[in-house]
């Protein structure tokens, strides 16, 4: 698992317990995909179809570090579908855990459009063609 982005909890992050709001790590989680997904297939137009079963594990408080990874799971036509886990880095232990988060291509229409990828690409391989 790559972890690329770490976020510090502050207060308006908390629920009424004042501990992370899973609605707020979600958003994270999905921005964190939607990002990874348009780097992969290098295309604006990418939207969320599916993320499969939430496995909350522990949680975070104020002024701890939380980091989210993704990673590839597989390329479908349309689609790549990734996994994700997030940590917190204070504790070391994982808060939570996502299987599959399938996340479509579209194209200028708004429909699924074929990507024609088949591995992941890193930006420095790109900048070497």
């Amino acid at each position: 698992m790559r972890f690329h982005t770490r976020k510090w909890i502050k207060p308006e992050d908390l629920n009424p317990n004042g501990t992370l709001f899973g609605g707020r790590l979600l958003e994270w989680i999905d921005e964190e995909a939607a990002l990874y997904a348009i780097i992969q297939l290098e295309n604006q137009k990418v939207v969320t179809k599916f993320m499969s079963e939430i496995d909350f594990r522990s949680s975070a408080k104020q002024g701890d570090i939380v980091e989210i990874g993704i990673e590839v799971v597989k390329f479908g036509n349309a689609s790549i579908v990734l996994s994700s886990e997030v940590r917190n880095k204070m504790t070391r232990e994982t808060i939570i855990t996502i299987s599959n988060i399938v996340m479509v291509n579209l194209g200028k229409d708004g429909k699924p459009k074929p990507h024609g990828k088949t591995q992941i690409e890193y930006v420095a391989d790109r900048l070497l063609k």
